[in-house]
């Protein structure tokens, strides 16, 4: 098989480079206390009056050692108590076209209660219509479970991997038994699931390339449609929580670049297709299809096919997106629990993406999500002159026109083939551009009159 990627004297990659914030995908070092509930409040009726469709995050906590038996009752009456805040400001007709429950899966219970308390104040699809998704703990999930979270209508799972804050010696034994994933992606089929995601960390202190590639070679056998590849260093929030008291040790820096180069190599070979921030899908994959159309959108969940949803987050933590508006949910739980029980809600802090960031947000999200940027296009809905503008970015990307990772003309900006399994860093070049000469000097910059 060629060697697609580029070698270590080429400029620009770092290989550990996965995602900003594997929780949200927004740069959440932005974020600061200046925006608070009613910034929340004002977008939340915006988005009534334009009747916007929705699309929803519940976070909840993970099940975590020595946690009291009515810890998730107390947590979930404020989460409810925050669905009735937010609900309220919001119309019954703005269906909810996508739903992630993220974190950990509430027991039977109390998932079948949130279900029905979501399902009094919003506008959910029959039919399997809408994109409704959730996380499941390989540990605490059986088919019981599997078939019950289909009857509330989840028809996406993702299966989080089962080695982080685990002892080692476990680690190890979990890590290279296939047979729970398997069992959990069977009765996904079998209960009628339309898509099955399986998490796959690497750069662990305990993993060999070796233990990596039979890991990954079991996982290719059981054909899931997604896989979401991660690295330890940055590990998502679901699994950061859990192991935040007893940091990851990290495998030797060279050993964590053969894992990821065994992983683009095997699964682009076994047919999957790599579109960016660590995710690989199958070709027949609705957020493939939605790329090869121009459709594919990114906001703070990711990649997603509603990119013109609203964003709505409840839970611990919780992000919400609203055009250029991002607000959160405090993350420390007593804060959290406290505000809600005064009847407020619990956003702490937020950023509101200014005419210069939309315009790298949009160069940013186009390039990662149709390999391919209409500079024109860009330089005409907001009044500048896209080389001046981008003069560090340009310069770097004409060094990976050389290397054949990219084509850079007048008119277009396109990541070749090459340069696809690399998209997440050419991207990230925007990003690191904001001290270039055409900012600095405040280049001319109008709001956009619309798009797409």
């Amino acid at each position: 098989m060629p060697d697609l990627l580029p070698h270590r004297s080429e400029p620009i990659v770092r290989r550990d480079q996965g995602v900003l914030d594997p929780n949200c995908h927004a740069d959440t070092r932005r974020f600061h206390s200046g925006i608070g509930s009613l910034d929340l409040l004002r977008a939340l009726r915006g988005s009534r009056q334009k009747r916007r469709p929705l699309s929803l995050n519940v976070q909840f906590p993970p099940r975590l050692a020595g946690t009291p038996v009515d810890a998730g009752e107390s947590y979930l009456r404020r989460l409810e108590r925050e669905i009735d805040l937010v609900g309220c400001h919001l119309g019954p007709e703005q269906r909810i076209e996508q739903f992630h429950l993220g974190g950990g899966t509430p027991d039977a219970a109390h998932l079948q209660r949130l279900m029905q308390h979501l399902r009094q104040r919003f506008h959910f699809l029959e039919h399997d219509c809408g994109d409704y998704s959730i996380d499941v703990d390989l540990h605490h999930t059986d088919w019981a479970t599997m078939g019950l979270l289909r009857d509330q209508g989840f028809n996406q799972v993702s299966i989080g991997v089962p080695d982080i804050g685990i002892d080692s010696q476990l680690s190890v034994a979990c890590y290279q038994n296939p047979a729970p994933i398997h069992s959990l992606i069977d009765a996904a089929r079998t209960f009628g699931y339309r898509s099955v995601n399986v998490d796959l960390g690497y750069g662990h202190a305990w993993q060999t390339p070796e233990s990596f590639a039979l890991k990954l070679g079991t996982l290719i056998e059981l054909e899931p449609d997604r896989l979401q590849v991660f690295d330890y260093a940055q590990p998502p929030l679901r699994y950061r929580r859990q192991s935040q008291d007893r940091p990851a040790a990290a495998c030797a820096q060279d050993a964590k670049e053969a894992m990821r180069r065994i992983c683009f190599e095997r699964l682009l070979a076994a047919g999957y297709q790599y579109i960016g921030l660590g995710q690989f899908v199958r070709p027949d994959d609705d957020l493939m299809m939605a790329q090869e159309r121009g459709r594919l959108r990114r906001n703070c969940q990711g990649f997603t096919c509603h990119g013109y949803c609203d964003h709505v987050g409840f839970g611990l933590g919780a992000i919400s997106q609203f055009d250029e508006l991002y607000t959160q949910n405090s993350e420390l739980l007593g804060d959290y629990l406290q505000q809600l029980d005064l009847g407020q809600l619990a956003t702490c802090r937020g950023w509101r993406c200014e005419a210069g960031d939309q315009v790298r947000q949009l160069v940013m999200e186009r390039l990662a999500c149709d390999l391919e940027l209409d500079i024109l296009a860009i330089e005409s809905r907001y009044g500048l002159i896209f080389r001046q503008y981008f003069a560090s970015a340009w310069l770097r990307l004409q060094q990976l026109s050389w290397n054949g990772l990219v084509e850079v003309s007048e008119r277009f900006i396109s990541i070749l083939p090459a340069g696809r399994l690399e998209v997440d860093s050419i991207c990230q070049l925007f990003q690191e551009d904001l001290n270039s000469p055409g900012q600095a000097a405040g280049c001319a910059c109008v709001e956009p009159d619309s798009g797409p």
